[in-house]
């Protein structure tokens, strides 16, 4: 329960942080973009990008150096501070399997040379169980699934690194101007003055 509770908080940091950081992707695209020449400015068809400057293999780039190598991709995308995110994400399943695996293994090469009427780690010399065969059963059932989460957790975080990596390529290319405003109105009703009248009213400039 306490490695399932581990796990599930990691993933909720790493989710997270992903979140977070492309919120601050997008305010530094627009530092990025202001620092471009804007007469290359061309809009196709609802994005505006400038040309010369997007590179549509750019995220697909990121997403292969991830694969090859996790972190690799955010190196690439120059957000350096990511990798050693990456890296400690997916160290910390990878220890967790490890540990459980081998612990899966004592128990149950213990349980076999029970099973067979020999002397195990976990049998005194004068023939005391200091385990009963019906614990290193259940140790085995543990730790096997223990190993399977940890297993299972670092492949969910190996491919959220690749798609973090490709989106993050996809966003520092674009201008990501906030054009959408909200700008509240009062406007009186003159056929109907009593009782007011309460209405909306968007306006929604692209």
């Amino acid at each position: 329960m306490f490695l399932k509770n581990i796990i599930f908080l990691l993933l909720f940091i790493f989710l997270s942080s992903i979140s977070f950081t492309q919120e601050n992707e997008q305010k530094d695209s627009i530092l990025d973009q202001k620092s471009m020449d804007f007469k290359d400015l061309k809009i196709k068809g609802k994005l505006r990008i400038n040309d010369g400057v997007y590179d549509p293999l750019r995220p697909s780039k990121a997403a292969f150096y991830s694969a090859i190598f996790p972190g690799m991709g955010q190196i690439y995308n120059r957000r350096y501070w990511k990798a050693p995110i990456v890296w400690g994400a997916l160290a910390i399943p990878a220890y967790y399997h490890q540990l459980n695996n081998n612990d899966y293994k004592r128990y149950r090469r213990a349980y076999r040379l029970r099973k067979a009427g020999f002397q195990d780690e976990f049998t005194r010399d004068d023939g005391t169980e200091i385990v009963s065969l019906e614990t290193l059963e259940r140790a085995q059932e543990q730790t096997r699934e223990n190993r399977d989460m940890s297993l299972l957790t670092g492949v969910v975080l190996y491919i959220l690194q690749i798609v973090e990596a490709s989106v993050n390529a996809h966003l520092i290319q674009f201008n990501t101007d906030d054009s959408l405003t909200f700008s509240p109105t009062v406007i009186q009703d003159p056929i109907r003055i009593n009782p007011p009248t309460i209405g909306l009213k968007l306006n929604l400039n692209f």
